[in-house]
């Protein structure tokens, strides 16, 4: 049985609204526990090999076939550090090294200096165990679809505008993603 309602596949639908893609309906979780990754139906239109993230509902689908999606659910960035828009994945690391952003630590000096040249790899790293890099015209945005090793955050707004997932949730996904992969955020 699906929780999700989807929106009618039509070209009007679709028109209609980003949302309209994918059938969101409104937010459906009402517990950690519901935010386990699933298989849903959506609409059958949708390219295969795609990902698409709606940040309102803390969810992002990868396409596996026509009118089907794994949906996880993610943790977003603070209001305003979301990158919107289409962007293509072209790397993908296993335990990433990490270095904040020039913004990062001019914002939040106290938290990230001391991380100015970075950290490597491993369980306590803020990418965790697997990155898919975001790029934009051929240049890197600076914003990744990661794992995290704070899953409590999952279902919120709080990080500086990466895609989050549990780490187990990143694992899983990241096999199935091909370089070059199509990712729209729909903000």
């Amino acid at each position: 049985m699906l929780t999700r309602r989807h929106f009618i596949a039509t070209g009007l639908a679709l028109a209609a609204s980003p949302t309209a893609v994918l059938g969101h309906a409104g937010l459906p979780h009402t517990s950690r526990a519901s935010m386990s990754a699933r298989n849903v139906e959506i609409r059958p239109d949708v390219d295969v090999d795609t990902i698409h993230i709606f940040p309102e509902y803390f969810s992002l689908y990868h396409v596996r076939a026509p009118g089907f999606a794994r949906e996880y659910h993610i943790a977003v960035g603070d209001q305003g550090r979301n990158l919107g828009g289409d962007t293509v994945i072209r790397r993908k690391e296993e335990w990433p090294s990490w270095t904040p952003t020039a913004n990062m630590i001019r914002r939040e000096p106290e938290t990230y200096t001391k991380y100015a040249g970075g950290m490597p790899g491993g369980p306590d790293n803020p990418l965790g165990a697997r990155a898919m890099y975001l790029y934009r015209g051929g240049r890197d945005t600076m914003y990744r679809i990661h794992g995290t090793p704070q899953p409590w955050t999952i279902g919120t707004a709080v990080s500086s505008g990466c895609i989050r997932l549990t780490n187990d949730d990143v694992s899983e996904l990241y096999p199935n993603v091909k370089l070059g992969t199509r990712v729209t955020s729909y903000l």
